[in-house]
Order: structure tokens, then C-alpha cells, then sequence
């Protein structure tokens, strides 16, 4: 005997891909790509201008490079937290890099030349992980990227080239 009840079609559940927020930032730098591509890719330097105060740990050779994997270790609202650094790309055209940790940051710098310096676009994509550690340094990492973050550290590598400039001249 067949069902007075309606037959309903059941439907494939689609997993779509995390959300990502982004944030970005551009300044003009007095500096030449090669000065700049330096200072985005010594570890050094990097602890002085970029948006997220870590220190570096495990990274082999003295700068990032193409395919270069590295463990970094910092805290974001009080609360410890390491990456998995791996570089996507470094080159007088840009930086790329993946950070996976706690929260994933989708890291990308764009150099392109300009009258009498360069002009560099910054950008990060804030994967949404899972978890309630994941959720708290999130919204730690959203509210200070919201904050400026980004711009500032952008206006630190900027003072960290003119006064390198400054010294070599």
C-alpha cells in the first residue's frame, strides 16, 4: 500500500569552504623592491614592523624564501599561540605566506614600483577554524587588524627603510 505521507527528496548537504574576513593596507615607500623584499623577509626585521607581535622559531636560513617552512610563537589577547609558517612566494613582486595555527592568516605583501619608491599592498584573510581557542584568538586577531594593525605595521617598515636609508647615506 503506498504512503499517504508526501515523499520528500532528500538533499545533498554542500560543505562550503570557511569564511574568510580580509583586511589590507597600502602605503608609498621611499625604498627600492630588493630593500623592501629584505625587510619583508628577514626575521630580524620582521619582529619590528609586522602587525602581530612573534617571536621566530625553527626556521632554516637566514631569510623567508620560496618554500621555506618555520614555526612562529607569540600571544593575542593574553592567550599563547604558534604557527606553521610555510612561504608561498618572495620575490621583488611580492610575499606570500599560509599561517596555520590556532586561526588560519592567508598573508600576502604586493610590491610594485612607483616614482621614487614602491608602493606595497598588504592583505590578510582570517580563515574561521573551529573550536573555542580558535574563536577567541579570531575575534582577538579581527579586533586589532580592525584596529589598524595592518596600517601601522605598513607605516613601521616604511620608518624601518628610511632609517636604513638614513644610516647608508
Amino acid at each position: 500500500m503506498p504512503s499517504l505521507l508526501p515523499h520528500r527528496k532528500r538533499r545533498a548537504v554542500v560543505e562550503e569552504p570557511p569564511a574568510r574576513d580580509v583586511w589590507t593596507a597600502s602605503r608609498f615607500i621611499s625604498a627600492d623592491p630588493p630593500d623592501v623584499l629584505d625587510s619583508l623577509t628577514d626575521p630580524e626585521l620582521i619582529t619590528l614592523w609586522a602587525p602581530i607581535d612573534f617571536e621566530f622559531d625553527g626556521l632554516r636560513g637566514r631569510r623567508l624564501r620560496p618554500g621555506s617552512h618555520a614555526f612562529v610563537n607569540g600571544s593575542l589577547a593574553g592567550v599563547a599561540a604558534a604557527f606553521e609558517i610555510d612561504v608561498l612566494r618572495a620575490d621583488e613582486q611580492g610575499l606570500d605566506l599560509e599561517a596555520r595555527g590556532p586561526v588560519a592568516l592567508d598573508v600576502a605583501y604586493r610590491i610594485a614600483p612607483d616614482d621614487g619608491g614602491v608602493v606595497v599592498d598588504a592583505e590578510i584573510k582570517l580563515g574561521r577554524e573551529r573550536g573555542l581557542n580558535a574563536r577567541v584568538l579570531r575575534a582577538a586577531t579581527g579586533a586589532l587588524l580592525s584596529g589598524g594593525a595592518l596600517d601601522r605595521a605598513l607605516g613601521r617598515l616604511a620608518g624601518e627603510l628610511d632609517e636604513a636609508a638614513l644610516l647608508a647615506a
